[in-house]
This record gives structure tokens, C-alpha cells and sequence, in this order.
């Protein structure tokens, strides 16, 4: 892979990913961004509008939920695929603020899988109402209807794109389904089908042509030598298999859901990078090992300006923590690191890193699956001289201070992936190439 995140022989390209490695919120849309600049698709897998990614283009936010980040790129596709799920509403509301910002020309390179399935408002209904009934146990979702309409997904009365661009009449008996189905546990449930369905029927025309049949559209790509990134949402820790069980979203937000949610064989992944902060964070409720709950926390939550781009809610933050990256390599299988908001760390005296798990006084070999168990950890650390100075305009790894130099190579060596490039700021153009 080059410096712009392309392969060099187009007959043997493959599909390059990038992955959240830790609870979200790493930074992944500013790494798409910058590769973005090199591939001709750019593409979402999984998840939904739950999802927050910032971009920074000349001092402008760019905020994205559902959309890739790559859509600033006006050379690239980008693809919701078939893992996505979409509220459309949502959708076309994300489409005009950054419309209004400044972006142009999305309607000539957004495509949306047929086979992607339908987040409606009843879903955000139920989600609210589910957490509600949880009480103290909620598990902080944020309430947009992603878990509902996997569920719907899952139970099989989930509507997809194709059925509402199909026949509208049996898209009204599904659309009844569906509310008989959800007011059975839920009689409350309040929906005015003759108001949602006059708004269907307008998003239907909106959306129609943007939806392509994305399974052929993505192989066909691929047999001309195009240069596909993946865009994950949410994170490892966040999967539905692999994350912090209960504390997850609904998804597959590692590997695994790039195949199942764009139709791409294993064989055709190439690089995948994972997506790591300098510390650790984390929003909504669950186990954190190296949260940190004093005057630290609290610095690196200031400092990082860490509020979430979807929530609003303040993240959870902590120290790095290498066992939780280890981990999500295993599953995910890291071909590089980003190392993102290093800059964050510029005036720690001292600096943690998280090296090992104990519980009940033994070291452990293994990520617990059991949330009760990881939240009794106990994290074995080591203390690093911190740098103390700006590394705001650095551009070289060589011109950083020393310090950081080898806060970034403990990484590598206790990882044992590559660390490929380093943000050191917000901007697009403050980013460290190795």
C-alpha cells in the first residue's frame, strides 16, 4: 500500500477496511477521508444513523451518520450496502446540513443497496420504550431504532428498500404487519399509518434513484481493478459477538459484517486498518478496565472535546488499554494501525498504558466474555514519560519529541501490528505518514 492508501497493481487490488479497534469514537471518518482520496468506492457495511463520524475539510464539520465519510471525495462512490440499516428521514435530513455546509454533488455518487432494510419511526418508538422498561439495566442505546430493525430483520418482517420501491400495495400490508407485530408487545405504540404512509410514498421517489442492486454493482467494480475502501461503524468492542455483551449495538462492526453486509468473499480483502485512539473511550453504559474516574478523566475528556457526534453525551475516558487491542486484532486481524488524537497527550507529565488483566490475582490469557467478570478486572499498567509539548504541526515521525516516539513504538511492539500513520490534530492535513 502507498502513502494515499492504494495498491500498486491494479490486477491484484483488493478491498482495504478500516475498523474502530476500540468502543467507537476513534476517528475512522477523518482515516477514510484521508484514503478516500485513492479508491473509487467507498463503502458502509453495518450499523446505522447510530453512528458518528466527524470530518474536517478547511475549519468546516462535516458530521456523517449514515452516509460514508467518503463522500466529500467528488472522484468516489459511496455505497450503503446491504448490512445498513436506514431511516430515511434521517438520511435525507444528514444530506441537506452537510448539503448546507458545503458538500455538492452527492446525488451522482451516493448508491444505497435495494437489500439494505428500513429504520422507520416506530423502531425509535420501541427502542425508547425497551430501554424505559430496563430501568436502572437501560444498556444507553441511543435510541434510534437500530437494535428494533435488526430485530425486525432477524424475525423476518423487516421491510427493505426494494420492498418500498416494489409493489406500494404490499408494501402497505407489511408496513400493517409490522405495526400489529410491535404493538402486541407494545399496544401504546403510536403510529399514524395514513401520515406515514403519504410520507413513504414521497421518500420513495426520492430515494429510487439512488438504489442500485450493490452485490453485482461491487463485483463488477471489482473485476475492473476499482479501488474499494470499507468504512465500519460503531466498533469491535461493539459487536454484537465479539464486543462487551450486553453493551453493544446490533451489528457486526468487525470483519465478519463487512462480508455479510456488502456480499464480498473473504478472498477479497486486502489491508485492514484498524483505528486506534492514543487513550481509550467510551459512551453509554458497560465495563471500561482502564476508565479513569478522577482529574485524568476529566482532562482527557476536556481536552479531547470528547462528546459524542450522535449523542451528545460525554464519553467515558480512560487510559490505553492493550489487551482490549489485542483482542480486537485477533478477531479483526490488523494489517496497520492509525493512531489517532496523539496530540491529546501533549501535557501529561506521565502517561499509562494498560499491559495486562488480573482477576482475583492471576494474570489472564483471554478477553472475558462475561461483562460481570470484566468489570472486576484489575489492569496492570506501565508509566511513560509524557512529552509535554505541542505535536500539533509535526508532519515527520522522526520530528517528534522522543517520548512520543516511543509511546507509538510500545504500541507496535505490544500490539505486534504496524502503526502506518498518526493524527496529531483535526484537520485532514494533520496527519504523520510512516
Amino acid at each position: 500500500m502507498n502513502g494515499n492508501g492504494t495498491e500498486e497493481n491494479p490486477k491484484h487490488r483488493k478491498v482495504t477496511v478500516v475498523l474502530g479497534a476500540q468502543w467507537g469514537d476513534e476517528g475512522k471518518g477523518k482515516v477514510v477521508d484521508m484514503l478516500a482520496g485513492g479508491a473509487d468506492l467507498v463503502c458502509r457495511c453495518q450499523g446505522g444513523n447510530n453512528a458518528g463520524h466527524t470530518v474536517v475539510v478547511d475549519d468546516t464539520e462535516y458530521d456523517f451518520h449514515l452516509v460514508p465519510s467518503g463522500i466529500i471525495n467528488p472522484k468516489a462512490k459511496s455505497i450503503i450496502g446491504n448490512g445498513v440499516v436506514v431511516h430515511l428521514p434521517g438520511l435525507f435530513d444528514e444530506l441537506k446540513k452537510n448539503e448546507n455546509k458545503g458538500l455538492t454533488g452527492w446525488k451522482d455518487r451516493l448508491l444505497i443497496s435495494d437489500r439494505a432494510h428500513l429504520v422507520f419511526d416506530l423502531h425509535q418508538q420501541v427502542d425508547g420504550l425497551q430501554e424505559a422498561e430496563k430501568g436502572k439495566k437501560s444498556l444507553g442505546t441511543t435510541k434510534k431504532g437500530i437494535g428494533p430493525a435488526y430485530s425486525s430483520k432477524a424475525t423476518r418482517n423487516g421491510i427493505r428498500i426494494a420492498d418500498l420501491l416494489g409493489d406500494f400495495n404490499v408494501f402497505i400490508e407489511k408496513y400493517q404487519a409490522l405495526i400489529d407485530s410491535h404493538r402486541r408487545m407494545f399496544p401504546k405504540l403510536a403510529v399514524d399509518m395514513d401520515e406515514e404512509l403519504k410520507r413513504y410514498k414521497e421518500y420513495a421517489e426520492q430515494v429510487r434513484p439512488l438504489v442500485v442492486e450493490t452485490v453485482s454493482y461491487l463485483h463488477t467494480a471489482l473485476a475492473q481493478g476499482k479501488h474499494i475502501l470499507v468504512e465500519g461503524a460503531n466498533a469491535a468492542m461493539l459487536d454484537i459477538d465479539f464486543g462487551t455483551y450486553p453493551y453493544v449495538t446490533s451489528s457486526n462492526c468487525s470483519i465478519g459484517g463487512v462480508c455479510t453486509g456488502l456480499g464480498l468473499p473473504p478472498a477479497t480483502i486486502g489491508h485492514v486498518v484498524g483505528v486506534v485512539k492514543a487513550y481509550t473511550t467510551r459512551v453509554g453504559d458497560g465495563p471500561f478496565p482502564t476508565e479513569q474516574l478522577n482529574e485524568i478523566g476529566d482532562k482527557l475528556q476536556s481536552i479531547g472535546n470528547e462528546v459524542g457526534v450522535t449523542t451528545k453525551r460525554k464519553r467515558r475516558c480512560g487510559w490505553l488499554d492493550i489487551p482490549l487491542l489485542k483482542y480486537t486484532s485477533m478477531v479483526n486481524g490488523y494489517t496497520k494501525l492509525c493512531i489517532t488524537k496523539l496530540d491529546i497527550l501533549d501535557s501529561f507529565d506521565e502517561i499509562k498504558v494498560g499491559v495486562a488483566y488480573k482477576c482475583d490475582g492471576k494474570t489472564l490469557s483471554y478477553f472475558p466474555s462475561n461483562s460481570s467478570e470484566l468489570a472486576k478486572i484489575e489492569v496492570e499498567y506501565i508509566t511513560m514519560k509524557g512529552w509535554q509539548s505541542s505535536i500539533e504541526d509535526v508532519r515527520e515521525f522522526d520530528k517528534l519529541p522522543k517520548e512520543a516516539k516511543q509511546y507509538i513504538e510500545t504500541i507496535q511492539e505490544l500490539v505486534h501490528v504496524p502503526v502506518a500513520w498518526i493524527g496529531v490534530g483535526k484537520g485532514r492535513e494533520s496527519i504523520i505518514s510512516m
